[in-house]
């Protein structure tokens, strides 16, 4: 009796092993991409060179500091990535830098917690399609594995290196899972733990909670309305307490992440133009790049997300991105869209599900054209890089960087070309090179092609001649990269200057060729 009801459920024997598969699958490739950014050196400071310091701060009993981020933008000595962003939830990487104390940790992490996502995706399914019949059952959750776990996000998430999505994913995915299977108390700790992911994660938990009471009041369940209410008020008013206290609290500037003045100049003074929908609909429909964004987004799973009220979760998401100023946030090849990616997958899986109930050759057709989609946005946004031999190298301006790095004695302190500085985080004090000189006591950088945060490549010549005259030896030069030395310490460098108590921390200037095109790298 117990296997017939394994084999209805499908979770017999058969469905766990195509389950690991998947689970494999999706390890394999999203660790395929991020190894091959590695060795492509297109893994950078910012940002794996930052949460690399802070993960291995926290292997050292330490709070999280990153000296790449905190001397390129002014923040005083010891500044905790805690006053920056809400993530205590990476300390629990921390033990893996006891193992290994390298940046590819991070890339095998968030791999592994990507791919925990495809049994419990698969889970998901089975809620959905719970009175469907076991053929249809098993079908739902291996193509939902797939889906999920080739999902362009998640790919690109890989290719562009470590971030606090990798916890989010996992994290958003049991909590919806929990929420589907009325284990209502487990559903609530794990939006808890959403919380510590990053400080806007409350938003999404607070829309949970709301689609959470619903449901359970139309089931009948009052300890799931209860905790639904619960977590509508607890979420919101825990980003809410986390931005407005805590991170100015651990040092954060006021403001300093504000993105929205079409808006208001702050908060308060945008809210004035939330009850105006035409200026909110003005700003998140220009650029169109904003619409274009939206529209693959949900496109890429045939709008089904559009039908399912968790849809609601990936609202304060969304809305951050098409009302922000900031480019960065509206192309969809960066990592902001993996944070979306649970939420969309199981809104769709739910849809799907409502469908298949309601009238089955619509539903054939709609699932085969979310597939079809999915499959092509992950082809053209992932997987044809890993069969791609030119992206498995260094490109030439960038392999004389690796070359170089390897003269640089271990604990020294070095200015670093942002492309290489995590090649030297685990054994040297680096910081990226920028604008203004540190008196490092080696200084690595390219001549002959642009690098982040520099304006121009004169911008970079330059700086090598005001070393070059100002107390620093050329020790290795080749193929437009140069490596100096400090040899004459005494002698002051113009314009040298690191943070101090009272520096004020600046942002990054975005550059003008950024968020114009949806998918350019």
């Amino acid at each position: 009796m117990s296997s017939v009801r394994e084999t209805a459920q499908g979770s017999g024997p058969r469905s766990w092993r195509r389950g690991l598969a998947l689970t494999a699958l999706c390890f394999l490739v999203c660790c395929g991409l991020g190894m091959q950014s590695w060795i492509a050196l297109r893994l950078t400071g910012f940002d794996l060179g930052i949460f690399d310091q802070a993960v291995r701060a926290y292997a050292n009993g330490e709070l999280p500091r990153s000296p790449i981020k905190n001397v390129h933008h002014e923040f005083p000595p010891g500044f905790s990535l805690l006053g920056d962003h809400f993530t205590p939830a990476l300390a629990l990487l921390a033990p893996l830098y006891w193992l290994w104390d390298d940046p590819r940790v991070l890339v095998l992490a968030q791999a592994a917690l990507f791919a925990a996502g495809v049994p419990v995706v698969r889970r998901i399914a089975r809620h959905c399609f719970a009175d469907a019949d076991p053929l249809t059952v098993r079908r739902a959750a291996d193509v939902a594995g797939l889906v999920y776990g080739l999902g362009w996000p998640l790919l690109n998430s890989s290719y562009t290196g470590f971030h606090e999505v990798a916890f989010a994913v996992p994290f958003t995915l049991l909590m919806l899972e929990r929420g589907l299977a009325h284990r209502y108390g487990a559903a609530a700790c794990w939006a808890a733990l959403l919380c510590t992911a990053k400080e806007d994660m409350g938003l999404v938990v607070g829309a949970f909670g709301l689609v959470l009471a619903a449901r359970a009041r139309r089931a009948g369940h009052r300890g799931g309305r209860t905790t639904g209410l619960v977590l509508a008020v607890a979420g919101p008013l825990v980003s809410a307490v986390v931005i407005v206290r805590f991170l100015p609290a651990m040092g954060g500037p006021e403001g300093y992440y504000w993105s929205y003045g079409r808006l208001g100049a702050d908060p308060g003074d945008a809210l004035a133009h939330v009850v105006a929908p035409w200026v909110l609909l003005q700003v998140a429909a220009t650029p169109f790049v904003k619409v274009a964004m939206v529209a693959w987004i949900v496109g890429s799973l045939a709008l089904l997300p559009l039908r399912s009220r968790t849809f609601l979760l990936a609202v304060p998401l969304l809305a951050e991105r098409v009302l922000s100023d900031n480019p960065n946030h509206w192309p969809v090849i960066n990592h902001y869209d993996a944070f979306l990616w649970p939420v969309l997958v199981t809104a769709a899986l739910e849809a799907a599900a409502g469908l298949h109930r309601g009238n089955r050759a619509v539903f054939r057709r709609w699932a085969v054209g979310a597939g079809a989609l999915a499959s092509a946005a992950a082809v053209a946004l992932g997987l044809n890089l890993l069969f791609r031999p030119d992206f498995w190298r260094p490109s030439p301006d960038k392999s004389p960087l690796a070359t170089a790095a390897e003269l640089i004695p271990d604990g020294v302190t070095v200015e670093a070309d942002n492309t290489i500085a995590p090649r030297l985080t685990a054994r040297t004090h680096v910081v990226i090179a920028d604008a203004t000189p540190r008196g490092a006591d080696w200084v690595l950088l390219r001549t002959q092609n642009r690098t982040f945060p520099f304006a121009s490549t004169e911008d970079q010549q330059e700086r090598v001649r005001l070393l070059l005259a100002h107390g620093y030896t050329r020790v290795w030069d080749h193929a437009g990269t140069v490596l100096l030395h400090r040899t004459d310490p005494d002698t002051p460098i113009p314009g040298m200057r690191l943070p101090g108590p009272t520096s004020t921390p600046v942002r990054e200037s975005v550059p003008a060729d950024v968020g114009g095109n949806l998918l350019l790298r």
